[in-house]
């Protein structure tokens, strides 16, 4: 069993998440602890009530929510008679025993697993201290609790928790269809160790087309400050699903650290990646514009992603290439300007549709340079096809070469001269 235990400032939207959960059929409020009734006879302003009312006695405390997840191994289907004597055994021992909670099973995750509502403030008003809770009164009961129901034991060393969760072949993690540990570890070590990535941006366009991100959090938060990292499950729309995993509790490890040490081996300039990929763009752009969506499904045939970052109101403001082939990602810009999201959508056409194909205009310039050597004595419309192949020659190149051979030999005759003298 393992315990994930977390605190907030509104128990109101703790209550609503899990009853949305029910809502949607993919939880259950299967019990209570300390409530004048049974959860079968109240409705949700009758759950929530209680908490309420109990916080009000003590508005100095702030963070007055207790959001408690206890998971089981795949293995373990309990009954629900079963889970509310472990929820109960588990409250009892962190020191809970007397506080009002609810009890609902989840059934959107590859594992079972099951969520406690309650909150920090007590009957007569005080406040529950719950600074390490989890480090020492939550590690003590969650040992007492494997043995005294015979669960399944998260030893705390890791290299023993590693062959309990083998990795899953990597692929597309779909949120409550596998094991949310496994399956992360499955395709992080797939990409990590094989692709090479130069930032955590370049890093999450590849995760993202398996609906996975690595987030360190916003800059005020404590994950940030402390230089630490976390795995979210992304859902269809790209939002976080799910609780979010630390890094260190991964088999392989993929902290920030980790991470750092990465960039810098993928530091270098990667020419022939950058180029093959700028290939394959100039070739689909050459000589027509194309729209954006036709351009991604061409490149996904070279074995290209482009991977579109977008804003909250649905624009286009970067994007990312990830070669498949060559296992390299890069930014637009750090391929050329031409590459850009904004380069990009104007040859696409959507900027207007003015600007012509950079590889195609290149040609036309060319050709215009071509055509007014060729008009210095004649005009282009009056000269025969035969002129207009001389003077497409490069003789210019043919010249300077010559003249350069033939100085350095005048120059040896001399010396061959001065020497018979």
């Amino acid at each position: 069993m393992v315990a994930v235990i977390k605190t907030g400032h509104c128990v109101r939207a703790v209550v609503n998440y899990n009853e949305n959960k029910v809502k949607q059929a993919k939880a259950q409020c299967i019990g209570e602890g300390n409530y004048p009734m049974e959860v079968s006879r109240m409705n949700l302003s009758m759950k929530l009530s209680r908490l309420l009312h109990q916080n009000a006695l003590n508005e100095n405390v702030k963070r007055n929510s207790v959001h408690i997840s206890l998971n089981f191994h795949p293995s373990e289907n309990y009954s629900k008679e079963k889970l509310l004597q472990i929820a109960a055994a588990y409250m009892e021992k962190i020191g809970f025993a007397q506080q009002p909670y609810l009890v609902y099973q989840h059934h959107d995750a590859g594992h079972p697993h099951i969520h406690l509502v309650s909150i920090k403030v007590r009957e007569d008003g005080s406040r529950i201290d719950m600074q390490n809770i989890g480090r020492n009164q939550s590690e003590k009961a969650r040992k007492e609790i494997e043995k005294e129901f015979n669960l399944v034991r998260a030893e705390g060393n890791k290299k023993q928790e590693t062959p309990l969760l083998k990795p899953a072949a990597a692929g597309k993690v779909l949120y409550g269809k596998t094991e949310s540990k496994r399956a992360l570890s499955g395709v992080l070590e797939s990409v990590l160790l094989n692709y090479t990535y130069g930032s955590l941006a370049e890093l999450n366009a590849v995760l993202q087309l398996y609906n996975i991100k690595a987030d360190r959090g916003s800059v005020d938060s404590r994950i940030f400050k402390s230089g630490g990292l976390v795995y979210r499950i992304l859902d269809q729309d790209g939002k976080a699903a799910g609780i979010p995993i630390k890094a260190s509790d991964l088999s392989l490890r993929p902290t920030l650290g980790f991470l750092e040490k990465r960039f810098a081996l993928n530091s270098t300039e990667r020419i022939s990646e950058k180029k093959r990929i700028r290939s394959a763009v100039d070739r689909i752009f050459f000589a027509k514009q194309i729209r954006l969506d036709k351009l991604m499904l061409l490149l996904e045939k070279e074995g290209i992603s482009m991977v579109l970052r977008k804003s909250d109101a649905g624009l286009v403001y970067g994007l990312t290439y990830v070669d498949h082939v060559t296992r390299s990602v890069f930014n637009g810009s750090a391929l050329g300007r031409n590459y850009s999201a904004k380069a990009v959508l104007e040859r696409c056409g959507a900027a207007g549709g003015k600007e012509k194909p950079q590889a195609a205009g290149e040609v036309l310039k060319n050709k215009a340079d071509l055509s007014e050597k060729q008009s210095a004595g004649n005009t282009i419309q009056g000269s025969s096809t035969k002129e207009l192949e001389e003077l497409m020659k490069p003789e210019w190149q043919g010249e300077y070469s010559s003249g350069k051979f033939k100085a350095r030999r005048r120059k040896r005759k001399r010396k061959r001269r001065s020497d018979l003298n």
